[in-house]
């Protein structure tokens, strides 16, 4: 072969190669891998989530966290992820690797008892690839896991085993895309998947959707309901499956958003009807939704209810039961029983009752509207008479109970879903009839009627009706207290003692509602249902949300207890809006999360005094540390006193103000402690006290909490004394050299601080009671002194920082008049009062431009808030109670958010700007 000739070759191949992979960059992966394409077609459940640091923080507010890391499922992920922590060396890792990555998890039935998961999750980056890569060679080194690759289809798939138990997981990676299940059949299916791209996804009906756009959704849920009773078989006992069947066969598929909002689990979203010819969908069709008014007679023992709201109930009937055989009841009674179901209508419902053990077959009723009760009576009378049943009845109270003497008569009046009756017996309450197999299932039932146990008269179930959809077609309510031994009955045995482990998570939410709501254009082709579940649990904390008045755009929390604190807010990783600490008169602490629910409350022996700190600790958390008159407290992430803590003082000490050492990661926080009598104590968080310092006694009155700084790795505490003096302290309690010095007047405030590398680099700005700005550096040298404004025996000028602490404003007060200026000494704005007490002043700097001054008047209980230009905010004044506000700035809307004290309310109030 010549030279030529192989230089072409060789060129042809580069341009060969350099064609395919702009090919691949331009045509294969620039076009997305749309996931739903990878969910093999037998998935029952599908979930996708986003935002996974929120979905978790929502997940620790609802207090669902706990109980999912108590179920067995969970322990193993929790197990599997410690170990990839392990493997890769750092904490959190996956966590941080999900981050805000679309992530897909699909529910499989895989066995007649059995079912699994399968997982997608993208990869983004080449260094998230070789974080993925490196984590597999790692176990691959380990001598406890054996890691294999094969060929399945043309796809390379790997394989991860424990060498000990044989478990494992398996997964291979589709452009950037991996799918990884513990079952390897499932990332098999996927791969068969694959060959088919032409092939309808089973979210092809929804392709329009996707809730995780919106604002606030943790999760999307996709339910497959043909599959449903497949996956139902799993856990139920197989008597129940044509139950189950009928009850599902009302819709096809559907997909619903997920938000974790406080006490609840809400789903919302749209479902499509199911198209097969006797699915319950086809026979009630066309009916309208109806409300559940039959809860005046609903007994506060149901644990289910199964409610069909439709125009007329006689849709439910087969052709066949229209007509008994004249044989078995007598050529009379066909007619009466049609008589008797076209009197029916509304609504019909099977209602089971608690039972006491699980051994007990659980009392189920039959209910079922009728709109003319005096004529369903007289007919039932006439069918008692016509088959020769028994005359005698029993009394309960006001109510009496028959035998009909007709065998499934609920079912021959209702359909099939209303069998297993038996020769029923039955009661009537108004408007509604009630039958039963047993006619002690009626004696109970209508012993809470009687009482006046019934949903319409318990709040909790008000609230709860409350959150539920008005008007449905079909409703399931469970509620899974009363319910425990009729769960545990219908369970097949080798699900039972898994229930029996997450008791805490099954009764975690109490009260739970599915229903489906018909459109109002049922007749078109898309028409869907509304579906809505609702996972509740009663709000029984000390306070409940309601909006504002009209005037006021927010929300507002209601506590049982007035609140005696001013609003302190706590930054939330992943959060528009931080979370708020507030305290009320009994002396309880409570934490409300970004959603406005109180997330813990802590009950304290004293009232907060000072300012709450945020704390970072070890491992990335934060506490939440402060002080009440005789106690420092150290809270973690649910409200429980971390090791250590609370630290107690001593008895003489009543402690006025408490200052933290910024955390440097290496050694323990320091907390200097002041009390009255101007006594200075310095501990560190495990209890420690530092000689010196057992107390540090002041000879004259402090002028302001002092502060704690550490400098160059030094600790320096810094003490402003009434009398103008100012004292700077290390470690020991030794005094720094050229302290202290005199600002040559009294200070009423603390020092505006800016750190610097060195002693000598460190500068402080107070203002003295002369209007005289003084600024002086940690070597106790006076660096500079100005004018910032005029001052009379009466003034009082105080230092008022921004709420970083990164710049500060001067305040004059002088009787009823309020006199603000930035530290140059130019005037921001003046405002005179009718009070003649001092203000308490707040100053919040949010960047370009940003600014807003609050003054709150104690005696009226108001706060003024005004802008950088000295203007009135939302042009109004608003009622706080607490001594200061907390406010914030969201970019993204333009607004502030005001946090502020009323009473007992906390109220949050967003103020539009200009």
């Amino acid at each position: 072969m010549s030279q030529k000739l192989l230089v072409f070759l060789v060129g042809l191949l580069l341009v060969s190669a350099l064609g395919s992979y702009v090919y691949y960059r331009r045509a294969v992966a620039a076009v997305p891998v749309d996931p739903w394409s990878l969910v093999p077609d037998d998935a029952v459940l599908v979930m996708a989530t986003r935002d996974h640091p929120t979905l978790v923080r929502h997940l620790k507010e609802t207090q669902l966290w706990d109980n999912l890391t108590a179920v067995n499922y969970f322990q193993q992920v929790e197990d599997n992820l410690a170990l990839v922590d392990s493997v890769a060396g750092s904490r959190n890792v996956v966590l941080r690797f999900l981050g805000t990555k679309k992530v897909f998890t699909s529910v499989h039935v895989t066995g007649p008892a059995k079912f699994d998961v399968l997982f997608q999750v993208p990869i983004g980056t080449v260094r998230e690839y070789r974080q993925v890569r490196g984590l597999v060679d790692g176990l691959a080194r380990d001598a406890r896991y054996q890691v294999a690759t094969r060929d399945y289809r043309g796809e390379q798939l790997t394989d991860v085993r424990d060498r000990r138990t044989g478990s494992g997981m398996t997964f291979f990676n589709y452009r950037n895309h991996l799918v990884i299940s513990a079952n390897a059949e499932l990332v098999e299916g996927v791969v068969r998947r694959l060959e088919h791209p032409e092939a309808p996804t089973v979210a092809s009906e929804f392709q329009s959707t996707d809730y995780l756009r919106l604002k606030d959704v943790d999760a999307a849920l996709l339910i497959n309901y043909r599959r449903l009773p497949q996956f139902l078989g799993v856990f139920f006992r197989s008597e129940l499956g044509p139950d189950l069947a009928a009850l599902t066969s009302l819709s096809r598929n559907s997909l619903m958003e997920m938000k974790l909002i406080g006490n609840r689990v809400l789903f919302n979203g749209f479902a499509n009807p199911e198209t097969a010819r006797d699915a319950l969908h086809q026979q009630l069709r066309g009916q309208s939704a109806q409300r559940l008014r039959m809860a005046e007679v609903l007994s506060l023992r149901t644990a289910l209810l199964v409610h069909l709201g439709l125009d007329k109930t006689t849709v439910l009937r087969e052709p066949r039961q229209a007509a008994p055989a004249a044989d078995t009841l007598g050529a009379t009674s066909g007619p009466l029983i049609d008589s008797l179901a076209v009197s029916l209508s509304q609504e019909a419902a099977l209602c089971y009752l608690s039972s006491v053990s699980a051994r007990q077959k659980p009392a189920k009723l039959a209910l079922v509207y009728c709109e003319t009760p005096a004529r369903v009576g007289a007919l039932l009378g006439q069918l008692r008479r016509a088959v020769g049943a028994s005359p005698s009845f029993e009394r309960v109270g006001p109510y009496q109970i028959h035998q009909t003497g007709v065998p499934e008569l609920p079912a021959r009046l209702l359909g099939p879903l209303f069998s297993n009756f038996g020769t029923a017996s039955v009661a009537q309450v108004g408007n509604y009839l009630a039958f039963a197999e047993d006619p002690a299932a009626l004696r109970l039932w209508l012993t809470d009627v009687t009482a006046g146990e019934v949903w319409t008269r318990s709040p909790t179930q008000v609230a709860f009706l409350q959150d539920t959809q008005p008007l449905a077609r079909l409703s399931v309510f469970m509620d899974t207290r009363n319910c425990w031994n009729v769960l545990l009955r219908a369970l097949v045995e080798d699900r039972r003692a898994g229930l029996l482990r997450n008791e805490t998570l099954f009764k975690r939410f109490p009260q739970i509602a599915f229903q489906f709501v018909p459109a109002a254009n049922e007749s078109e082709a898309d028409a869907q249902y509304f579906t809505q579940f609702v996972f509740r649990h009663p709000a029984s904390g000390p306070a409940v949300a309601r909006p504002q008045t009209q005037t006021e755009t927010g929300t507002l929390l209601a506590f049982k207890t007035p609140l005696s604190s001013a609003p302190t807010l706590v930054p939330v990783s992943g959060a528009r809006t931080p979370g708020v600490l507030v305290q009320d008169q009994g002396q309880v602490l409570h934490y409300i999360t970004p959603d406005n629910v109180v997330a813990w409350s802590d009950s304290l022996a004293g009232a907060v005094v000072g300012r709450i700190k945020r704390l970072s600790l070890p491992g990335g958390n934060a506490g939440t540390l402060f002080a009440t008159p005789n106690r420092l407290h150290l809270l973690g992430d649910q409200g429980q006193e971390l090791a250590g803590f609370p630290l107690n003082m001593p008895d003489t000490v009543q402690v006025t103000a408490l200052a933290v050492s910024p955390s440097d990661g290496r050694s323990a926080p320091r907390l200097l402690v002041s009390g009255r009598s101007s006594n200075l104590f310095l501990y560190d968080t495990n209890g420690n006290t530092y000689a010196g310092w057992q107390p540090k006694q002041l000879d004259f009155g402090l002028a302001a909490p002092p502060q704690l700084l550490v400098v160059g790795g030094r600790d320096v505490v810094v003490a402003l004394l009434e009398n103008g003096y100012i004292y700077a302290f290390d470690q020991q309690g030794g005094v720094y050299p050229g302290f202290p010095i005199s600002v040559g007047a009294r200070l009423h405030s603390g020092a505006f601080v800016e750190i610097g590398p060195t002693l000598r680099r460190t500068r402080l700005t107070v203002v003295s009671q002369h209007g005289e700005r003084v600024s002086f550096n940690l070597s106790g040298d006076v660096v500079s002194r100005s004018r910032v404004a005029t001052w009379s025996r009466n003034s009082v000028f105080r230092v008022v920082p921004d709420q970083q602490g990164k710049s500060y404003t001067v305040l004059r007060e002088q009787g009823g008049l309020t006199d603000w200026f930035d530290p140059s000494g130019q005037a921001i704005l003046s405002k005179t009062f009718v009070t003649s007490a001092l203000k308490s002043a707040q100053y919040f700097n949010f960047g370009n431009g940003h600014r807003v001054f609050a003054l709150t008047e104690t005696g009226p209980h108001k706060v003024y808030l005004f802008d950088a230009k000295g203007r009135f905010v939302a042009n109004q004044s608003f009622d706080n109670s607490a001594p200061e506000v907390g406010l914030e700035f969201d970019a993204a809307a333009n607004t502030y958010q005001l946090y502020r004290v009323v009473g007992n309310e906390l109220r949050r109030t967003a103020l539009k700007l200009n």
